[in-house]
């Protein structure tokens, strides 16, 4: 007679010709509850949400890879602290940094980081509710502005549902950081619900598989991913790859301080965020402290640009949040 312990089970099976049945069927039906779907609901509020970005929000469409990005940062960085507080982590190993991957045939762009990850039950918190979101905010602007103003997505981010604007389905393969918990995938089509499967081949973090609606396949294009991340991810802390090349290479030079800062340093600098082979005729770096703080630093060009006088090519202020762009003209810093 063999002694079977099966691992999440509280009880011994012992193996006799009688009861060798009972552990098969033990074995099957554990497998099966493995595997196993569950269907939720969206919140109405995240309904009401989706079915702004769905149909109101198209003509700035790429701001959905702004927004998978920055929030695959922000997961980097909690995990960054986690290393620093927590011994029991799942894949300590695991370099933090953000994947990307196109894929044309299968009409998909995906987004993996090594973050935080979430188990089952933040899963339902985080992208089946609006709770932890942000958005609350974004749906009470869209209401004071009209669904119509499809501007203000560029400068208020509605994070994760975002997706939906160019996807017909969104796949979230993801793993806590928590050692003992186990992978899932979270599944939705943007309608009203989501779907949830536990997944054993998850890796800590999040990938996030966009799969493109007919008429988006621009998203799934290496060239077109690539121009959209170093005009709003170039900043961004962790290394960015996308189909195995590095993107973001260059430093944040505003966030130091200015006694580190060479001359050169500043010259070079304006000549990468305005593609000017000139150097600058000045500039001005300073931190802003108070009800609002903020870090500003101004440069002033070498030669005056041609179409200075052409109301329509004005250009004003940067805005970046959190190393990442949001505004191109953001006039209220100068009036």
């Amino acid at each position: 007679m063999a002694t079977f312990r099966p691992r999440d089970a509280s009880i011994t099976i012992a193996a006799t010709h009688d009861s060798f049945l009972y552990f098969q069927l033990y074995i099957q039906t554990t497998m099966s509850t493995a595997t196993e779907e569950h269907t939720h609901t969206f919140q109405a509020e995240v309904r009401q949400l989706l079915d702004i970005v769905i149909h109101s929000l198209y003509t700035d469409k790429e701001i959905f890879v702004r927004e998978l990005v920055s929030n695959a940062s922000d997961a980097l960085e909690k995990m960054r602290l986690k290393q620093l507080t927590e011994k029991d982590v799942f894949q300590p190993d695991r370099e933090l940094g953000i994947e990307i991957t196109t894929d044309e045939e299968a009409k998909t762009l995906t987004i993996s980081d090594s973050g935080i990850g979430m188990n089952n039950e933040e899963l339902i918190e985080n992208l089946g509710t609006i709770a932890h979101s942000g958005t609350k905010a974004f749906l009470e602007k869209m209401k004071e502005q009209g669904d119509s103003n499809a501007d203000v997505i560029g400068q208020f981010g509605v994070g994760f549902y975002s997706a939906f604007m160019a996807a017909d389905k969104v796949d979230v393969h993801t793993h806590s950081w928590e050692n003992g918990t186990e992978g899932q995938t979270w599944t939705s089509d943007g309608a009203s619900g989501y779907s949830i499967t536990d997944n054993a081949d998850a890796q800590r973090g999040c990938s996030i598989v966009v799969h493109l609606k007919e008429g988006m396949e621009e998203f799934c294009q290496d060239s077109r991913i690539k121009a959209i991340l170093e005009k709003y991810s170039n900043f961004v802390s962790f290394p960015i790859t996308l189909n195995g090349e590095h993107i973001n290479k260059v430093e944040a030079l505003w966030l130091k301080s200015k006694k580190d800062i060479s001359e050169d340093e500043y010259k070079e600098f304006y000549k990468h965020v305005a593609h000017d082979f000139e150097e600058p005729l000045d500039w001005s770096h300073n931190r802003v402290e108070g009800k609002h703080e903020y870090t500003s630093l101004l440069y002033i060009p070498g030669m005056a640009p041609m179409d200075l006088y052409q109301r329509e090519a004005v250009r004003g202020i940067k805005l970046y949040i959190k190393r990442t762009f949001i505004m191109d003209d953001a006039e209220q810093f100068m009036p």
